[in-house]
């Protein structure tokens, strides 16, 4: 039981400093338009998830689910929206990456748990414990001070932060398996790429199969698929608490990423900003267990499904 604990551990730790570094691969195309970059990540995730299929010989479990899938209507929903949502949230990942804004990116991830609860109080319609209550003040407060400071409403960090948080509320509801969960979503998403990539007067990817740009086109597949799968099969194994922990690695990673790699600006007022989201955090982590709420989103959540 033990090393099956520290086997999830680790599986969760990978995927997060996966995702915590994924800026850097990104910016090996910054030159590539965002919305073409989106749709080979589609595309060739479902690639992967495909071969992994093979490999594993699990169609007959793919084949099972997806008909079942197909027959629930609710879930049938579920995964559509799911897959355009968090299509839309890698859109704007990938578009802030490529365009200098790696510390408002990093902000949306860290801002995300406190969006989930926000929903749990408005969808769930459960009750917020003291904790959770001065989180969500102190985070937007710091919200409220970069919008402030910039003149501009910080919509990449607020659409990462609720996007994610949407996407991660509906694959809680519709209750597949992460491996055909995947594959499902990608193979929903993946039409559409096709269609926006045929449509596109000019591509960046070339004829040269072993050119830079197309190799880490096509790898797209498996820096998406591969954290997704690690977080799925470790999230599994550990404390729901623990889970809230490590989740601030990747986005601490991309914070130092943006500011000390790519030399993003970081004001004395981004400063004061974030200490107010990572002082919410730490209230917010201290607070998982305090009261019943846990325990109330679970029944929530099996009223829902």
């Amino acid at each position: 039981m033990q090393t099956k604990k520290k086997t999830s551990i680790v599986d969760v730790i990978s995927a997060y400093i996966i995702w915590g570094f994924l800026p850097i691969y990104w910016k090996l195309i910054d030159n590539v338009n965002a919305g073409e970059i989106l749709a080979h990540r589609i595309i060739w995730s479902f690639v992967f998830m495909l071969a992994i299929i093979t490999g594993m010989r699990a169609w007959p479990s793919f084949i099972k689910e997806y008909r079942h899938m197909l027959k629930n209507k609710k879930q049938f929903i579920g995964i559509t929206l799911a897959s355009i949502v968090i299509s839309t949230n890698w859109l704007t990942y990938i578009w802030a990456v490529n365009n200098e804004y790696i510390v408002q990116a990093s902000l949306g991830y860290y801002i995300n748990p406190l969006i989930s609860v926000l929903l749990g109080v408005i969808i769930l319609k459960e009750k917020l414990t003291k904790g959770q209550v001065v989180s969500v003040l102190l985070a937007s407060i710091g919200v409220l001070l970069l919008t402030v400071h910039a003149g501009v409403f910080p919509w990449v960090s607020i659409w990462l932060a609720i996007s994610f948080a949407i996407y991660g509320f509906i694959k809680k509801t519709i209750h597949l398996s992460a491996m055909n969960g995947l594959t499902i979503e990608t193979m929903i998403v993946t039409p559409i790429a096709f269609i926006y990539l045929l449509q596109l007067p000019q591509t960046a990817f070339s004829l040269d199969i072993f050119s830079k740009t197309n190799i880490v086109l096509i790898g797209a597949g498996i820096a998406t698929a591969t954290p997704l799968l690690l977080f799925s099969k470790g999230a599994k194994g550990i404390p729901l608490s623990m889970i809230g922990f490590l989740q601030y690695i990747a986005p601490t990673i991309m914070l130092g990423i943006g500011v000390f790699l790519y030399h993003e600006t970081f004001s004395p007022m981004h400063l004061l900003a974030f200490s107010f989201i990572w002082i919410a955090l730490i209230i917010y982590i201290a607070s998982i267990n305090e009261g019943p709420t846990f325990l109330h989103r679970k029944r929530r959540l099996k009223e829902h499904s």
